[in-house]
């Protein structure tokens, strides 16, 4: 790989990221020879004040014939002809819960039942042997079953992770983290039921998840800086984290020990957003020490389950389900629009789960009666009126590509011959809806590249493409990733670039566009990652 070269005039340890991210102490940076994704144009890009000063033909290297005023960079970089593009986001994390996978049982890959009670005894056995060892008042968690695609005869039972698991307390997490499937030890700590299946669903599981480890904990903390170097390695500048927790505490308590590579735009559900209204906190206030990285921006809520767990909210049956069944609703109607309107009255942007088409007609109703602002997450049921409301009310579709490469065979099995129309990418961006794209992670891997494959390729490689009349263009997928700041670095925008070995939009395959190669990522002025 092509050395970055740097030289420096007041900076030193270049490409090591500062911990402390103060933008009033920040560098003036240009970036020479780089080139634009759309057309290979050479440009030099200065970076000042935490915001892109400039962008100049190349053969204008300082800048300063139509800038006369820029000042003199700190640090100079020659991109070597590199593509530079703005800092990517990914729209919807529980970031927490992802940091996880970094240390915990993965049961992504089992295909059944006992198989991953199989997984599940290798993990307490190994655990046992480990120097730690295993604490038996200590919740083993174990992440990303997918039983939507295992047989009837191999479904989750309380009896089988009861033989596994004896008293060690076992709390495992569905794929789309809507149920989790528990062992009676956990079953009492938590204080939840359990029948004989050992599954715990929707709303009743999302609390006992948030009460399974210390969020930040030392351990947690180590999770989580792992996570944000490869985060940081994949040029990700910023994050939505809806992690089912107080996420301004746990923000604070991570910035106060220079847990700070990306922005971070913070969820708060329903059940804690009048408390932190009347605590004083307005929609884009700003987290204590992150120096601006960092806001409470948004209400996160659920309005309905979700398809691998068979509740998504649908206007007509599923299918291969006796009895019938259309899902559910989380909160009421009425509910939903007293949130909102919470929301909408204290600066609180929405970000509103509606998965099945029934439950994003109710979403966009309720949108419609409020005036509230944001995206509805997901939208992975739509019927085409409601498309066109998408645009009218203004809102944005927070998409996660991944999601329909991974669910396409659960969409034939439990939504067959449905009217509405499953992730309807291409639609919602042909009627004029912005698209914002992201992981849902730990539901699908915190990368954004894998989400832009997904998007324009529809496929993971070995299948073709499902719904291709869906599929996106690359400038389009690039754009969705973003957050609003398009595929090329703008004068103006946040002092978050990204420079890359391979130009993405010229990719001729979902490998090649999902291995994009990150030669360095900055953000808020500061080199997160930096290959030397």
């Amino acid at each position: 790989m092509r050395a970055i070269m740097m030289t420096m005039t007041t900076l030193s340890n270049p490409g090591t990221p500062s911990n402390q991210s103060n933008p009033n102490s920040t560098p003036v940076i240009r970036i020479d020879n780089a080139r634009l994704v759309e057309n290979d144009r050479p440009v030099t890009v200065t970076v000042a004040n935490n915001v892109v000063a400039a962008v100049t033909p190349a053969d204008d290297r300082t800048g300063r014939a139509n800038h006369p005023d820029l000042p003199v960079p700190d640090e100079i970089v020659d991109a070597d002809g590199r593509w530079i593009i703005p800092g990517l986001w990914d729209g919807h994390t529980h970031f927490t819960q992802w940091s996880a996978t970094f240390g915990r049982l993965d049961l992504l890959a089992a295909t059944s039942a006992s198989e991953a009670m199989a997984m599940l005894r290798d993990y307490l056995d190994t655990r046992r042997r480990s120097p730690e060892g295993l604490n038996s008042n200590a919740f083993v968690v174990g992440m990303r079953f997918r039983h939507s695609l295992w047989s009837d005869s191999e479904q989750p039972t309380l009896a089988a992770i009861d033989a596994v698991s004896g008293d060690q307390p076992v709390a495992l997490s569905s794929a789309d983290m809507h149920c989790g499937w528990v062992n009676s030890a956990a079953a009492r700590k938590l204080g939840v039921h359990v029948g004989e299946s050992g599954l715990v669903g929707e709303l009743e599981w999302f609390d006992a998840y948030c009460r399974l480890d210390d969020a930040n904990g030392a351990e947690q903390l180590r999770l989580i800086r792992a996570a944000e170097r490869d985060a940081a390695g994949k040029g990700v500048v910023g994050i939505c984290d809806y992690e089912m927790a107080d996420t301004i505490g746990q923000w604070t308590a991570r910035f106060a020990v220079g847990l700070d590579l990306l922005r971070v735009r913070a969820g708060i559900y329903p059940e804690r957003i009048e408390q932190a209204v009347a605590d004083g906190w307005r929609g884009g206030a700003e987290i204590p020490g992150s120096h601006g990285l960092a806001h409470a921006t948004t209400l996160k809520l659920i309005s309905d389950g979700s398809l691998n767990t068979r509740s998504a909210y649908c206007s007509q049956p599923y299918s291969n389900i006796m009895p019938e069944t259309h899902g559910v609703l989380s909160y009421s109607p009425e509910q939903i629009e007293h949130y909102m309107t919470v929301a909408k009255d204290n600066g609180f942007d929405v970000a509103c789960h509606a998965i099945g088409d029934a439950a994003n007609a109710v979403v966009l109703d309720a949108f419609a009666s409020t005036g509230a602002r944001g995206a509805i997450e997901h939208a992975q049921q739509l019927r085409p009126d409601d498309v066109k409301r998408f645009v009218e009310l203004g809102l944005t579709a927070s998409v996660q590509p991944q999601h329909a490469v991974d669910d396409r065979d659960v969409v034939s099995r439990y939504w067959a011959g449905m009217d509405a129309i499953p992730f309807p990418y291409r639609t919602l961006h042909d009627a004029g809806v912005p698209l914002r794209f992201g992981s849902d992670a730990p539901v699908a891997v915190l990368d954004p590249w894998v989400a832009m494959a997904a998007a324009v390729y529809r496929t993971d490689n070995d299948r073709d493409a499902y719904q291709p009349e869906q599929r996106l263009d690359a400038r389009t997928a690039l754009a969705s990733s973003t957050f609003g700041h398009g595929i090329a670095p703008q004068a103006g925008a946040p002092a978050d670039l990204v420079l890359l070995d391979r130009n993405p939009l010229a990719a001729d395959s979902a490998a090649t566009l999902r291995s994009t190669p990150v030669a360095a990522t900055m953000c808020a002025s500061r080199w997160t990652h930096l290959t030397l």
